[in-house]
């Protein structure tokens, strides 16, 4: 039994309510699929020689949630944050492992930068706009980005986490 609420999205809300439901039931599910994992069992990689692990994807989720609510929708300077020399403006990292990186410590430093996000998406709406690529971007076009990306990694969270434990269906 889980021990992380997970809501499904209401049926029958209005654009920003649903977009931000969605956002977090794919936050909750890979959550979810790392519950009681410890950090040997985290940090196995997908199929070698591959290094996709649960932790790196946790570390990848924190620097994209980074990038597209801080970065690039709020406009704040905020580099990597596991590889800080990175360019900020390039692909989102995280995905290695340092040789101290925990699972605990990747979850809570993701969980900061949810938070951040909703802090800075609270009053705005979703026609409100952010720049990338020297473009204007709405605040809706990021949430469903986001949702996508989640929704990707979350079928490759599964897969991992069903090679490690068995564990499928969350």
């Amino acid at each position: 039994m889980s021990t992380v609420e997970r809501p499904v999205p209401p049926l029958n809300a209005d654009e920003r309510v649903t977009l931000e439901s969605w956002l977090d039931f794919h936050r909750a599910t890979l959550a979810m699929k790392c519950e009681g994992l410890d950090d040997a069992q985290a940090a196995l990689a997908s199929v070698p020689p591959s290094g996709f692990t649960l932790t790196g994807l946790v570390q990848h989720m924190a620097e994209v949630e980074r990038n597209w609510f801080r970065r690039v929708f709020a406009g704040e300077h905020a580099p990597p944050i596991y590889d800080p020399q990175a360019d900020p403006d390039g692909p989102d990292g995280g995905f290695d492992l340092a040789e101290d990186a925990t699972l605990a410590a990747a979850l809570a430093t993701w969980r900061t930068e949810i938070a951040r996000a909703r802090e800075l998406c609270a009053d705005r709406a979703p026609t409100d706009t952010g720049r990338f690529l020297g473009q204007d971007v709405s605040l809706r076009w990021v949430y469903v980005h986001m949702i996508e990306e989640y929704a990707r990694h979350n079928g490759h969270a599964d897969l991992i986490r069903e090679r490690i434990d068995g564990a499928t269906g969350v």
